[in-house]
This record gives structure tokens, sequence and C-alpha cells, in this order.
């Protein structure tokens, strides 16, 4: 396989992130390296990949306001230069504009806000774009505030890509999960007054216990990590990241490809340490964020399972999580969650805020846009059919993106592909996997390249019903 490490890579002056004016907005991020930062978590995610066996190439994507842009990406550039053994490809303004140009001439209504360096679910799919013009099969995603801690990281992210269930299911997109600073997978549990209503840990740790103690290593998931996940090409070129929700993309991404009869799976042998920097947004910005998350993805849900070209996503399937905040009850958890913190403080003018007009805004948001994604996802595989291995995109964004110096188009490092070309799969390993059919498919999967190929997949077949089980098949 041909793997394709994307990590974004979120940078600021130094201004406090998610700040009242922001929220809500789907360009504030959770946490962002303060450009002064001594030792910025990208030099320490990079320096854990340097053990990585297999590496190929790592593309570094840039995302700062304009106010510090220069900074950040000189720091990126200078950071990536000392790594030239991960053959690292920065991709900035200059690089993703050249992506955004060539999307905007399938969707000329694109403008940057599908696949760019702007929202959560954009800066994915420009990481999908990026692995598609340079003709990888498959996309990689790790956050930059993370450390990779297994030589053999990349084997165990493409194993099982390309296998079949003996129920006939492709797998072609799984989670790994996070581990914290006490190699613990689990959430830590809230037990404020104020988040009675609000915390998903209880339900979310129900999920990880399951997966991590099934006896098969790759298990069906409801739940997917998107700073270890794995995307096959036949799932990116066909899906795409819903660049319209505030965040959760990940979890969305399930969603997603449900919709289109694919499923997520859950590899509980596979991890990074995540490391939570200090200098997070407010909790009044992401909980607004989420607000607009969770109603917009309660309406797009309904929009979704109207479809009768697309498989039926029932709530019973997706317990025990997401399926609570994927219902009208939602709505009373915003609202007394709301409640509390304004009372419980602090900044209580923005919840103050949040009571008396953001929620409204939000669902406002979710009624108008939920059924957008339909329409661009249609309109993917075409986007990627025009930008696929295409060799003039590849010249033009590694003539600036390139920082450690030129190296051939196409020509793959010898000594890199060894690692992930030997992978033994195992019948215990899968829930009902085992063909023969397995290891040929991982070792060879079909080129997505071929135009015919991916126009192909614009139009979905005729969707299976729902399954209705997290666990192993």
């Amino acid at each position: 396989m041909n793997p394709l490490i994307v990590i974004p890579s979120y940078w600021t002056d130094g201004g406090q992130p998610g700040q009242a004016d922001e929220l809500g907005e789907r360009g504030a991020y959770d946490y962002a390296t303060p450009i002064s930062k001594p030792l910025p978590e990208l030099e320490s995610c990079l320096s854990s990949l340097e053990q990585v066996r297999g590496v190929l190439r790592v593309a570094v994507l840039v995302v700062a306001d304009q106010s510090c842009y220069e900074a950040a990406r000189a720091r990126v550039n200078s950071i990536c230069r000392s790594h030239p053994n991960l053959n690292p490809l920065v991709v900035g303004r200059e690089e993703g504009k050249r992506i955004v140009d060539a999307v905007s001439k399938v969707v000329p209504s694109a403008n940057g806000e599908v696949a760019g360096l702007r929202g959560y679910g954009a800066i994915k799919n420009l990481g999908l774009a990026v692995a598609s013009v340079f003709g990888h099969d498959v996309a990689v995603f790790i956050y930059d505030d993370e450390l990779v801690l297994d030589p053999d990281f990349l084997t165990s992210a493409v194993f099982g890509l390309g296998a079949y269930t003996r129920q006939d299911l492709k797998i072609l997109a799984k989670s790994g999960f996070y581990i914290d600073e006490n190699d613990s997978p689990y959430a830590k549990t809230a037990k404020r007054w104020t988040e009675k209503e609000w915390t998903k840990t209880a339900q979310f740790n129900k999920v990880m216990e399951r997966a991590q103690k099934a006896k098969n290593r790759i298990t069906r998931s409801n739940h997917m990590c998107g700073g270890c996940c794995a995307i096959h090409a036949e799932a990116f070129t066909r899906i795409p990241f819903d660049p319209y929700i505030t965040r959760g993309d990940d979890l969305d991404y399930v969603l997603n490809l449900r919709s289109y009869g694919v499923d997520a799976w859950f590899d509980n042998q596979w991890c990074v340490r995540q490391v939570v920097p200090e200098e997070t947004a407010s909790t009044a910005s992401i909980f607004m964020q989420n607000i607009y998350r969770w109603l917009y993805e309660y309406r797009k849900l309904d929009v979704l399972n109207s479809r009768r070209d697309l498989r039926t996503i029932t709530l019973e399937s997706l317990m025990p999580y997401p399926a609570p905040w994927l219902s009208a009850g939602v709505e009373k958890r915003i609202l007394h969650t709301a409640l509390r913190r304004l009372v419980a403080g602090p900044r209580r003018r923005d919840y103050l805020r949040i009571l008396t007009k953001g929620r409204r805004e939000a669902d406002q948001f979710a009624r108008e846009n939920a059924s957008r994604y339909l329409s661009f996802s249609m309109a993917w595989p075409g986007v990627i059919a025009a930008i696929w291995d295409d060799r003039f995109l590849q010249k033009a964004i590694l003539r600036t993106g390139e920082v450690c110096g030129r190296a051939a188009l196409g020509k793959k490092p010898a000594a890199a592909s060894e690692p992930l070309s030997g992978i033994a799969l195992k019948v215990a390993d899968f829930d009902d996997t085992g063909s023969a059919g397995a290891l040929a498919a991982q070792a060879a999967p079909a080129d997505p390249g071929s135009t015919g190929a991916l126009a192909a997949q614009a139009a979905p077949a005729a969707a299976p019903a729902d399954p209705g089980s997290t666990g192993a098949m």
C-alpha cells in the first residue's frame, strides 16, 4: 500500500482561542499552537514519526489566521526541514489554493469552502485531496498534539484495509484510539453539576470498553478518532468529510460512510498518545460549537434517512453513543446545560447570549444547511477524478511545498515500502474475516485512479439496510 500521513497543524499569534465573538464559528478551533512556543507540538509529533517504518510522505496542513500566517508557515517549514527522512510536504495557502482552484473547476460554488484551510471538515477534505493528487491509496490522519509510540504504526494503520468479511463487507475505513499519559484509552469522567446532562464520557467509555475487550482485533464501530484513522481510497474517493459541521467531523464521517453503505471499523491494537496542551479554547466557545454540531447532526440525520437511495441509519444501531445526541432530546440537553453554566459561571455573559440568541441561530443554521452535504458529496467523486495523480498539480505543489529538496515524482524510497508489503492477516484478528482474497486485496488494492472508475462511483447503488450493531460482526 501507498499511505500518506496527513497532519493538520493549527497556529495562532498568541491570542486566546475561542473569544466571545467567535462562538459557533466554523473556523474556530479547540487549540492552536502559539507562534512563539519554544517547543511546538508539531516538532514532537514529527520526532515521534522518525522511528516509524514505511513512511513515504507526510503532508502538514498549515492552518493560521492572516495576521500570523507568514510566521506560522516559516516555523512549519523550519520544523519540517529538520525531518527530511519523513519526506515532508507543507501545504499552506499557496499550495491549498492550487487544489481549491482545481476543485472549483468541478464545483464552481466551492470557493475553498468544501476543501481548504478553514473548518475541520474542509481541512480533512484538503488532506484527502492532497492524497489524491499524489496518488496515495490510503490517507492516515494524525494530529500534531499526538505522539506515535510504535515503529510499526503504519503497518497497523493499513492492517485489514481492503480485506473482506465473510458477510462480504469490505473494510475501507478504520479507527485506532488515543491513550493518555497513564496509557489509558478511557475518557475521564466529569462529575460537575453543570455537566450532568452534557457529559458523554460514560457513553463513550462503554463503546471503548466493548471494543477493547472484543476477542477480535477489528470490530465494527460507531466511533472514529480523527487523529488516529486510516481511510482507503475506495472510500475517500466516494465519500468526503462534511465541510459544514463546526466540529465532530470524525464521528460525523462515520454517519456519512454508513449512509453510503460503508462501515467504519475499530482496531484495538492501533493507538497514539494524545498530549493535551494547556492553551485550549474557552469552554463557552466549544459548547457553542457543539450546539451547532449536535443540532446540525440531528437535522442532517433526518435528511439522510429521507433518501431512499441511501442506507437508513437507526438510532438503535448507534447505541450507546452517539444515539442519545441525535434525537430531539438534545435540545433539552442544550437548554439545561446552558442554564446550569449560566448559574455556576464563569463567562456568564457568553451563556446568556447562548440562551437568548445562540440556540436559535444554531437551529436555524441546522435547518437551512442540513441537506448541503448531500449535494456536495454527489460532486466529490468528480472532483477526485479530476485531480487524481495529476502530474501538473504535483509539480506545482512540490515547487513550494517540498521544503527538503525536490524528490523524483512517483519515486518511492526503496526501504520505505518494505514494512508494508508483507502483512500476515490472521482469521482471529477479524470478525468473520479470512477469505483467501483478503490478503490479496490488501497487497494489491484496485487502482482508484482511473477517471472512469471514479466517475462510476458518483451515483451510489441502492444501499442495504443498517445492520444495527456496533460490535463485532
